[in-house]
């Protein structure tokens, strides 16, 4: 069974750091685009960042220079280092990738998400 595991979200205060990461398990050939989406209390869910095999990447207007995305294609495995936090960061962050899996092809697979609160 193919699972995207989520870890690293928590409570942090303004200005500070955290590292999300998202493993990716199963039956799988390859990866193909990760990313990470996050979406906050009354708000629509929204692109944060993505990352193609190629390892070239995109960022919504609002992280840039804030957020670093990468991943480690032996492992399955896909980051998201958040530095300068603000409290509109605050939100539901989910991983999710696409995944060439044995018997199915791609398809796209999405983590339970993960709570990054930020106080000010």
């Amino acid at each position: 069974q193919v699972q995207l595991v989520e870890s690293g979200g928590g409570l942090v205060q303004a200005g500070g750091s955290l590292r999300l990461s998202c493993a990716a398990s199963g039956s799988i050939f390859t990866t193909n685009v990760m990313g990470w989406y996050r979406q906050a209390q009354g708000k629509q869910r929204e692109l944060v960042a993505g990352i193609a095999r190629d390892d070239s990447t995109n960022y919504a207007d609002s992280v840039k220079g804030r957020f670093t995305i990468s991943r480690d294609n032996a492992k399955n495995t896909v980051y998201l280092q958040m530095n300068s936090l603000k409290p509109e960061d605050a939100a539901v962050y989910y991983c999710k990738a696409d995944l060439r899996v044995l018997g199915r092809g791609l398809q796209e697979y999405w983590g339970q998400g993960t709570q990054v609160t930020v106080s000010s």
